[in-house]
């Protein structure tokens, strides 16, 4: 199939769920994105380039060092790592999705100016298009459906300071060893994000392209949405684990930690995720129910590692879900 829009191989139309395999193939593609957005990131590093933040390297036009790649070395391998990020991450404009050519306005509390060009009156993702239709958003992206076939498309605002989408940042906390808060996230964490979603058996999630204002754009298929405030503690995704509160404490709902599997091997990654509440929930065609957006972060294991217990925790619980904060006792008698 041909993404409507972009013309891209997608695996993703309308409310149709992909094939086991598409999606083995869409988690792939989520792993060799992120692993290129990190080469390009140490390749920058190589040949001094600074970067603010990962703003920088993901909108880097294909042939932003072509100059300097003739010196070869690291200047070439920079050149190849910035060309490979485009093949996995398309650059695109947004009248390619059916907006006006105009950048990205200031609203107050959701994103700043991402174009050095002067900042027009109105907001071009405020209104639906001939294309596309809004049907829903928040903070941290709005999301459209298209006319041709119902594919969902989320458009991810740029924040301040480079900055997009949300995840957790760790503090020590005065009644729990650890308090994770949500705040303003990263490119890479936004990927992370993404991959989460589709890894823990949600909605599958494709990633289409980030446009020169720095829009992430993701496609996921339409379901129906739960209404606010159902009750979702018992169809969480499976393969989440129950953190004890004495551990962690987090300004989300349903907070837990999961264990990334790699598709291409390797020890799994701990990470953090919450947010699971009714409204990040949808009803697919198959009649489950699937989980379409949460809020994550590596798990801080630089902190937790100098803790014994939390230590001895992580230890015990990949290998046994159930393992209880300390062993041999149960946590409802602690």
């Amino acid at each position: 199939m041909q993404d409507h829009f972009t013309g891209q191989i997608t695996r993703i139309q309308g409310r149709s769920l992909p094939s086991d395999q598409a999606r083995r193939d869409l988690q792939h593609d989520h792993e060799r994105r992120l692993a290129a957005l990190a080469r390009l990131g140490a390749a920058a590093t190589e040949c001094g380039v600074r970067a603010d933040s990962d703003r920088d390297l993901v909108l880097l036009a294909e042939d932003e060092v072509s100059l300097l790649e003739g010196a070869g070395g690291a200047w070439a391998a920079f050149g190849v790592a910035i060309r490979e990020l485009r093949g996995l991450l398309p650059l695109r404009p947004l009248e390619d999705f059916g907006f006006p050519a105009s950048p990205l306005v200031s609203v107050e509390g959701e994103n700043t100016p991402v174009a050095a060009a002067e900042l027009e009156t109105s907001n071009p993702l405020e209104e639906s298009n001939p294309h596309l239709r809004r049907i829903g958003g928040g903070v941290e992206a709005w999301a459209f459906a298209a006319e041709t076939d119902n594919s969902v498309y989320k458009f991810y605002l740029p924040r301040e300071e480079g900055r997009i989408g949300s995840e957790f940042g760790f503090r020590r906390g005065d009644e729990t060893t650890l308090r994770a808060e949500a705040g303003l996230g990263t490119y890479r964490g936004l990927l992370e994000k993404l991959l989460l979603v589709h890894a823990l058996g949600g909605m599958a999630t494709e990633v289409v392209a980030v446009t020169p204002e720095g829009i992430l754009v993701a496609k996921q298929a339409l379901g129906e949405p739960l209404a606010q405030g159902d009750d979702v503690s018992r169809v969480l995704p499976a393969g989440l684990i129950e953190i004890p509160s004495r551990f962690l404490r987090a300004n989300r709902d349903h907070p837990r930690l999961f264990f990334l599997e790699s598709s291409v091997g390797g020890a799994p990654r701990a990470f953090l995720v919450a947010d699971m509440h009714a409204r990040n929930f949808v009803r697919c065609v198959d009649g489950a129910l699937r989980v379409i957006d949460l809020v994550a972060a590596p798990w801080p294991a630089a902190i937790t590692e100098r803790e014994p217990l939390i230590a001895d925790w992580l230890g015990r619980v990949r290998s046994d879900p159930a393992a209880s904060a300390l062993p041999g006792a149960h946590d409802d008698e602690l």
